[in-house]
């Protein structure tokens, strides 16, 4: 069992080494990170720099560190540092939960675990609930332990049975206050109320901060409810975004549409 772990918080992320005490007795496991902080760049990927990498050594951990996005990761983990595809990839544990189709498209741990389910590999992203304040916090404090017995249980089931058919990856969010218990849910419309901000710096220049209000609940069944809850929640998505409709009906709709070419 070969398992490439990966994150978007970076090589020196308390998760990440919560993952991997999680994961060692289970199989090989690849430790190929981003060297710094990437949260929020999706599935952003490096096609007009170079990509370096660096082996180094942190809490124990051989890691492969990439000066790029998650998702160079990946793909430098699959092709360069295991050389095929690995059995499994695990994304995180994040600090902070990735609720919603927010975070479905713009959180680097989620889309890590996508670009790993593209190329075949049965994928899982985990979080954890935290406040704000902690969540860009490398050496974090919070206890990564029922996350890292949630990742660890999870993934003996995954390794043991696959994973659904229609399903790519597994999105995880640990609640900061569990219950015990799980949940399988859809994702939330959304998770922030969003707002920019207007300041001015010390020159008198105006700059913007785009921040959000989280939402304090929604609808049962989704995974925003469901943790707020303390439910564990798990997402299973699919690579395939089309939406499920009647292809006729949106035909109708451009019926008459016709260009010389």
């Amino acid at each position: 069992m070969k398992i490439l772990l990966t994150n978007d918080d970076g090589l020196y992320s308390a998760g990440l080494k919560a993952a991997y005490t999680a994961l060692k007795d289970i199989g090989e496991i690849f430790v190929v990170a981003p060297a710094v902080q990437k949260s929020g760049v999706g599935r952003s990927l490096s096609i007009m720099e170079p990509i370096r990498v660096s082996e180094v050594t942190v809490n124990d951990m051989k890691v492969f560190a990439v000066d790029g996005t998650p998702t160079d990761s990946v793909i430098v983990g699959i092709y360069e540092v295991i050389g095929d595809v690995p059995d499994l990839t695990v994304s995180g544990i994040n600090l902070g939960e990735n609720l919603s189709t927010e975070a479905a498209t713009t959180s680097g741990t989620v889309c890590a675990a996508l670009e790993a389910a593209t190329h075949g590999s049965m994928a899982i992203a985990i979080s954890l609930q935290m406040p704000d304040v902690t969540k860009f916090e490398l050496t974090s404090k919070d206890d990564f332990s029922f996350a890292g017995r949630v990742l660890k249980d999870v993934t003996k089931v995954v390794v043991k049975k696959g994973l659904p058919d229609g399903v790519d990856l597994l999105n995880i969010n640990v609640p900061s206050k569990p219950n015990g218990r799980i949940a399988i849910t859809r994702l939330a419309r959304r998770m922030y109320k969003v707002s920019v901000e207007k300041r001015l710096d010390p020159r008198g220049r105006e700059y913007y901060w785009i921040h959000g209000e989280e939402m304090e609940d929604a609808d049962d069944g989704t995974d925003i409810h469901a943790l707020r809850l303390g439910y564990v929640s798990i997402t299973p998505l699919s690579i395939d975004l089309t939406a499920r409709v009647d292809f006729g009906k949106i035909g109708r709709w451009f019926d008459g549409l016709r260009w010389e070419v």
